[in-house]
């Protein structure tokens, strides 16, 4: 399987369209099928799958629906329909053959199969790409799958679910040869990109620290922290594969506070606010400070969590880590939500989300970036990014080793601040030295029969 699509990639590499994949003609019923109204004909479409029908799960879906060089034609998810029907493989198909149909501007379309089981919509032949969004702790276990599938990958941030799953993922991209494109989507930011430009290129002067701002004021924050409480066991909702979800992690009764949205504030599939937004902050703080293929190598974090209730994630916290070049981030959970680099010369804050900037001196903003200067490219988007690199084969922003990076900073917080000390990391290795309780929070256990 992964032969034929390597051999499909080859063919539209060298061909005019723009696109990449394959669909058979009974799944396309509209006219606009066959290549007309400004659409590839179905021939030189991008063929894909989305697993992970959540909120995140849908955007990416609609996002990548929109582009017309893609066609949606498998959709899975654990859970039929939920969230009031906006949720699940159920209304994922629905609103995938709505769509198309509409396209069409009459008729119907019956293109889009509905799964329960990855493996299942991973075993199409017809497929190029998969858009992964299910919770943190099904990353890699389905990103690796997709690898060996030979097919390229969307997968939401943060990468993996541990230092280990990261790591693993990178090795199947890499031995797939597989583009992989992990959703830290603030770093196709035109802004953002342009702020760490003038940092790289010394417009701040030295720089030597990094403020990450991870405030958990939200409502959803509030409500987590003060949920302090283990609820009790509730029946498991019809159309919804329990053990499934849970995965290769410990077997627990349902209750719908465990999972959906809630599931992100449980190191177990998740990593609170560290890894949600500070997958995203971090990440730009390793672009501007030039690091996407290491890390720090001393971290510092202290942090409170809850230790009666459901949700153990860390809800207020304080982190140093210190890099091998001297520079260091320091991070509170404080608003406004964002990063500032500081230089000996100046400074530049990136609000997250949407990158607006500010500059000390104002002035900064005006600075031009030389042609014989750093520069670090632009695109038409992070989904956009994706898709173009589908068919150039060329590397994409957020690559699987950038994703893991990231991710692992995230992680390492998490391990000190459970721990309660600060941890010596080798970036080259991935080890952490002289602490193996700590250590052995790298790779936590997989319930059988899954694995990495």
């Amino acid at each position: 399987m992964a032969r034929k699509r390597v051999n499909r990639r080859d063919f539209i590499k060298t061909s005019s369209a723009a696109t990449l994949g394959a669909i058979a003609l009974p799944y396309v019923v509209s006219s606009s099928a066959l290549g007309k109204d400004g659409r590839p004909p179905a021939s030189e479409r991008i063929v894909m799958g989305c697993i992970g029908l959540g909120g995140m799960g849908t955007n990416n879906m609609n996002v990548f629906m929109s582009k017309p060089e893609v066609q949606v034609v498998a959709v899975c998810d654990v859970h039929e329909s939920y969230n009031d029907g906006n949720a699940g493989r159920a209304p994922a198909k629905a609103r995938a053959e709505q769509h198309y149909a509409d396209l069409a501007g009459k008729g119907t379309y019956r293109g889009c199969t509905a799964y329960a089981d990855f493996r299942n919509l991973l075993a199409r032949e017809d497929l190029d790409a998969v858009s992964i969004a299910t919770p943190d702790h099904w990353h890699a276990l389905t990103s690796i799958a997709a690898a060996e599938a030979g097919l390229d990958i969307y997968c939401e941030k943060p990468l993996a679910n541990s230092v280990a799953e990261g790591r693993a993922i990178c090795e199947a991209v890499r031995r797939n040869q597989v583009i992989l494109q992990t959703g830290s989507h603030e770093r196709s930011n035109p802004k953002g990109r342009f702020a760490c430009e003038l940092v790289r290129n010394g417009r701040i002067g030295k720089l030597h620290t990094i403020r990450i701002n991870l405030p958990c004021s939200d409502s959803h924050h509030k409500d987590a922290m003060s949920f302090t409480t283990v609820p009790p066991p509730e029946p498991v909702p019809a159309g919804l594969d329990w053990d499934m979800w849970l995965g290769h992690t410990p077997v627990v009764p349902y209750t719908p506070r465990r999972c959906h949205f809630w599931w992100r504030f449980i190191l177990a599939y998740g990593g609170g606010e560290m890894t949600d937004r500070g997958a995203h902050i971090i990440d730009i703080g390793q672009l501007g400070n030039g690091t996407d293929d290491t890390g720090p190598i001393e971290i510092e974090a202290t942090g409170t969590h809850s230790t009666t209730g459901l949700y153990d994630a860390f809800f207020d916290y304080h982190f140093v880590n210190r890099y091998a070049n001297g520079v260091e981030l320091i991070g509170e959970a404080k608003d406004p939500r964002g990063l500032r680099f500081e230089g000996d010369k100046g400074s530049i804050f990136i609000h997250i989300h949407g990158c607006d900037l500010e500059a000390d001196p104002p002035s900064l903003l005006d600075e031009k970036i030389g042609d014989d200067e750093v520069q670090l490219g632009r695109t038409q988007g992070h989904h956009q990014n994706f898709l173009d690199c589908v068919r150039s084969r060329q590397q994409p922003f957020a690559t699987a080793e950038i994703g893991h990076r990231t991710a692992t900073i995230c992680h390492l917080n998490n391990i000190a601040m459970r721990v309660g000390r600060s941890l010596k990391w080798d970036p080259v290795t991935e080890t952490i030295q002289d602490d193996d309780e700590a250590a052995a929070l790298l790779a936590p256990a997989m319930r059988a029969p899954w694995h990495l």
